[in-house]
């Protein structure tokens, strides 16, 4: 449990997050003042199969309670030069257990508000269990609409259908055509009075930050008000589905328990499966592996899916492929990780895989040259994770081997983007113009960070991703389609194209990788891209240039919340993450901090150590510091997308990130055995 005690925060606009999911792409979220302060805030995010996507439905909620002649408000709203209410709220505190929950506190009455999601259910349950409330007092619950995709704004039009049919404790309101309708009802008496009405320019400062438009006009269809007595519980409903409200919403009480009794066994599962650690390691897992869940969905068309990161991320090829060790192989899931798998290679063309999947689930954007090879890289975990039993050899020789195959035959051959191997076996792919790594940010269409030609850990995951299927081959009996002679030429080609003998000579003599190998000049830029040659499972270099490659990336690229993309050092490097999307895409991999890339860190350092347990110990001394202090720091309960590079780090980005939380789990499993 993550327990804050809000007292203690001064200000009353503590901007921190937090998030609530439903396993099916949708989620609630807002800070943890309930004030939204992004686009992205939300109480009801649905994702749609008719319109397709992520639609926030269901805005907000003013909710406060009438007792004795006051109203005690729960929640808030900045509006153009205007916060209300204006005065300090009465929030006293925030729980992070099975679901998020506020505990607010107006003299004698005490309100514990929760807000869950059933899994799979398509619905939202606010609960409000009030104790000590004087006689005649009333929950009074404003709620405001906005019914657009969850990139965009909503703004008062003419088109919008304002009627709110009445239905027993509650309404039903379609607003649109071509949108679903939303049901919103009470589980005690309530009645609701229609008052139809825009309200205008909500006002959303981290959008202002972040360069975009940051102000919205939400509407209220109505007020609902439930007559209180002394103790009791409310839980309003909130769905858009007629199966939902026939079946669930009658009975919310029974879908509330339903649900936490369900998250208590998962929770307990998660308990036993941390059994190898103790103490702060142990909470600090377990609060992983339940922002794990959190990345984990079946789309409305019945397809399994990761989503990269909330809240605006959807599903990423490359990021479902390093995320899935983590969030699925290391904690149990196997099953599920094996069909997002399968489900990623049917779509394979060319040798490529797509980059990310559209809101109807369609492959998009065949534009990276390392998806693919990701791909063999999390085969090799599936393998791990299980072992080398009969069972996973065939799954793997009949759903992942032929995918591979192709895979590396077309690489060889050449494809798309420029993708092809040399005559000294590298890899090579793009031009100016292109972005086929993970570092793919562009400004006007230009990369930030030129990385065409050789990548070195396009490079790295090519020789692992050929051993790999040499061994295969070998296993299953088939005559090898690599020649014999390939591997010892890349291993060779590998370290003479990006090893950099004249970097630091003095501190350094042993040297480092550089990054890039283009026209026959290496860009011996620092950074993380190198570590990869050493922590994946097969290594084109020797002992002694993994251990100097992992002292470079430790001694000037580490800090406190992962690996910085550039040292600070060169000149190219932006210690902030900041500004409007061309200065931020411009720091987003030229110095930026990113956590996802702590796994493969810890995994080369473990590799190269000479006392394997210190430097175990060393790793969780090094987490708990970091993940003490983040969790409760932005995203609650969760890890951020990215970091400033220069200190204090500030965290940024995405508040969830897929691969930073499942990185973070997968070095653990590593700590474990």
């Amino acid at each position: 449990m993550i327990r804050i005690d809000l007292r203690e925060f001064q200000s009353s606009d503590d901007s921190r997050e937090w998030l609530e999911t439903d396993g099916r792409g949708g989620s609630a979220s807002s800070t943890l003042a309930n004030r939204h302060t992004r686009r992205y805030h939300g109480l009801y995010m649905a994702n749609l199969q008719t319109p397709a996507g992520r639609h926030l439905l269901l805005s907000k909620l003013e909710d406060s309670l009438l007792a004795e002649g006051e109203e005690h408000f729960f929640s808030s709203h900045r509006y153009s030069g205007v916060l209300f209410p204006p005065g300090q709220p009465v929030l006293e505190e925030f729980l992070l257990d099975l679901c998020p929950s506020f505990i607010s506190r107006a003299g004698r009455i005490l309100v514990k508000k929760s807000i869950l999601m059933p899994l799979g259910k398509g619905i939202l349950l606010i609960r409000y269990d009030l104790e000590r409330c004087p006689k005649g007092s009333i929950l009074r619950l404003k709620p405001f609409l906005a019914f657009r995709g969850y990139h965009n704004l909503a703004h008062q039009n003419p088109f919008l259908r304002d009627r709110a049919e009445e239905l027993e404790n509650g309404f039903r309101i379609e607003p649109y055509e071509g949108m679903p309708p939303l049901f919103i009802q009470t589980s005690r008496a309530s009645r609701f009075t229609s008052s139809p009405a825009w309200y205008s320019r909500f006002q959303y400062t981290e959008e202002r930050n972040r360069g975009f438009d940051w102000e919205e006009d939400l509407f209220l269809p109505g007020i609902l008000e439930v007559p209180i007595e002394r103790k009791c519980t409310v839980i309003l409903s909130v769905c858009c589905e007629r199966d939902a409200i026939r079946h669930h919403v009658p009975n919310a009480a029974a879908v509330w328990k339903t649900e936490v009794v369900r998250r208590g066994r998962v929770q307990a599962a998660d308990k036993r499966q941390t059994g190898g650690f103790t103490g702060e390691d142990r909470e600090i897992l377990l609060a992983l592996l339940r922002a794990a869940r959190s990345f984990l969905i079946t789309t409305p068309s019945g397809r399994p899916a990761i989503i990269a990161g909330y809240p605006w991320f959807g599903s990423w090829g490359r990021d479902t492929l390093i995320s899935l060790p983590g969030l699925c192989f290391s904690t149990g899931r196997i099953a599920e990780g094996i069909e997002i798998l399968t489900a990623i290679g049917r779509h394979e063309r060319d040798g490529l895989l797509p980059n990310f999947f559209s809101a109807d689930g369609a492959p998009e954007a065949y534009n990276t040259v390392d998806s693919s090879l990701w791909y063999f890289w999390t085969v090799q975990e599936l393998g791990t994770r299980c072992g080398i039993r009969s069972p996973e050899k065939a799954l793997i020789r009949e759903r992942f081997w032929p995918v591979m195959k192709r895979i590396i035959r077309s690489f060889m051959e050449g494809t798309h983007f420029g993708i092809g191997m040399d005559a000294q076996g590298l890899l090579h792919a793009g031009n100016g113009q292109t972005a086929l790594t993970w570092m793919d940010a562009t400004v006007g269409g230009i990369p930030v960070t030129p990385r065409h030609g050789s990548p070195v850990e396009i490079n790295a995951l090519w020789y692992n991703a050929l051993c790999f299927a040499r061994d295969r081959a070998a296993e299953f009996g088939e005559p090898s389609f690599i020649d014999c002679d390939l591997l010892p030429l890349l291993r060779r080609s590998f370290r003479e194209a990006f090893w950099n003998w004249g970097y630091d000579t003095v501190s350094y003599p042993e040297g480092c990788l550089g990054d890039v190998f283009r026209d026959g000049v290496l860009d011996a830029a620092i950074r993380p891209n190198q570590i990869f040659a050493v922590s994946l499972p097969f290594s084109p270099l020797d002992i002694a240039e993994q251990v100097a490659v992992v002292r470079v990336v430790r001694e000037k690229l580490l800090t406190r919340c992962g690996l910085r993309t550039l040292s600070p050092s060169d000149p190219a490097y932006h210690g902030r993450y900041e500004g409007n999307p061309a200065e931020r895409d411009g720091a987003y991999h030229q110095g930026t901090v990113w956590p996802w890339l702590l796994g493969a860190f810890g995994e080369a350092s473990l590799r190269v150590a000479d006392d394997r347990e210190r430097e175990k110990e060393n790793i969780r001394q090094y987490l708990r510091m970091f993940l003490r202090q983040h969790l409760v720091e932005a995203g609650i309960g969760s890890v951020s997308e990215v970091f400033d590079g220069d200190a204090p780090h500030r965290p940024g980005g995405c508040i969830a990130q897929a691969w930073s939380v499942a990185e973070l789990i997968r070095l653990y499993s590593h700590l474990e055995k």
